[in-house]
């Protein structure tokens, strides 16, 4: 079917309804021809250029934030860290660096080498940071080490989506551009977290991710700690008869420890003596789930790349372990936001949840490993 016909014909037949009486209605049917012809052959072209209106826009708006990342965490490395020579430098090389994951092709021993090519990324960024930062403590290095993390997060964003921009721009595919523009809003929102996740860390306020360990310092408060593994630590908790080991990152600065690595050296420890293993972590809520709420289930209940998880997960193989887990439901804007109390009190019904599990499920006697996962900025022990 000829399809130029038939569109002559839906013009001829739209014509019709303003009929050439006087000079404005010739006038106004030549317009509207010039319209309809215009969006006939160029209706693609102009939803294209919309788009990049839209991305445009929201593009500016990452580069506002990502340059308000930049400057406080200067502020808060020159203010904290007192430098002797400007930071600005040594900071703007830290935003660009980047991590290469280990070849998966034959994945035998795969989380070995990605768990040391992690530990090396984070021996690297700390000393960076205690480079630029000689005068801050153990606490504050960490903090800043999170705000760097936020800013870098920020900084990448927005070159990704820069990135699209120009090349739907410089190609005119309207493919593209439609990618980045439906992914927008969701990107935004991550954005204004990490935006917030900005003050959090300079005042060393506690985030939704903390919520984990919230629940653990909780459960361990006025216990004597000791560290366990690389930057977590564990307290021995008698309640009821039971024993609770009690595991989370050491605070009061932004950390999120090893908690893989103290669950199997405490596991090694009792000569794998223990009866359970209890895992606490934010968790993402669905839409009209309610924020802070709580949920039970099993498996390990920790985040990442997975290096944590199977350390846990092979642990509790070899010993036979049951791994059971609480979620506490967030959204994925409040996961590095300041703690809203709607969080605070679910991390409240955790703490009773844990205890009643304790109660129901486990006998006078035995030993129960409790793992608190998150960050711990602002959460002491």
């Amino acid at each position: 079917m000829d399809v130029l016909p038939k569109a002559v014909r839906m013009f001829q037949q739209a014509g019709q309804l303003i009929p050439p009486k006087n000079d404005l209605g010739t006038i106004m049917q030549i317009i509207f021809s010039l319209v309809f012809f215009i969006y006939l052959f160029y209706a693609q072209r102009i939803q294209t250029m919309m788009m990049l209106k839209q991305v445009e826009g929201a593009l500016l708006r990452l580069k506002a934030i990502r340059d308000e990342g930049r400057r406080v965490a200067l502020k808060a490395v020159r203010e904290v860290g007192k430098p002797k020579e400007d930071p600005a430098p040594r900071i703007d090389q830290i935003l660009e660096q980047f991590m290469i994951t280990p070849v998966d092709l034959d994945p035998a021993g795969v989380v070995w080498k990605l768990d040391k090519i992690v530990n090396v990324r984070e021996t690297r960024f700390e000393e960076d940071v205690r480079t630029i930062a000689p005068e801050a403590n153990e606490w504050e290095i960490h903090n800043l080490e999170n705000l760097l993390e936020a800013a870098m997060a920020l900084n990448s964003i927005y070159k990704i989506i820069r990135h699209y921009f120009i090349l739907g721009k410089k190609t005119m595919n309207l493919y593209i551009i439609m990618q980045v523009q439906m992914v927008l809003p969701m990107i935004l929102q991550e954005v204004e977290a990490y935006s917030s996740a900005l003050q959090a860390f300079t005042q060393g306020t506690p985030i939704g991710d903390g919520a984990g360990a919230l629940v653990a310092a909780k459960i361990m408060w006025g216990h004597q700690w000791r560290t366990i593994a690389k930057d977590t630590v564990v307290a021995e908790v008698p309640f009821e008869g039971r024993t609770l080991l009690v595991v989370k990152a050491k605070g009061p600065g932004g950390n999120v420890g090893k908690p893989g690595d103290a669950v199997r050296n405490l596991i090694e420890e009792r000569g794998g003596k223990v009866s359970k293993i209890i895992m606490i972590d934010a968790a993402a809520k669905l839409e009209g789930e309610e924020l802070g709420s709580i949920a039970e289930g099993v498996g390990a209940a920790i985040g990442g790349l997975g290096v944590e998880k199977y350390k846990i997960e092979e642990v509790a193989l070899k010993y036979n372990l049951p791994l059971y887990a609480i979620a506490i439901k967030e959204d994925i804007k409040d996961v590095v936001a300041p703690m809203k109390e709607a969080i605070f009190n679910g991390a409240e019904k955790a703490v009773e949840a844990v205890k009643r599990f304790v109660r129901e499920r486990t006998a006078e006697g035995e030993v129960i490993i409790v793992v608190g996962v998150g960050n711990t900025v602002g959460i002491a022990q």
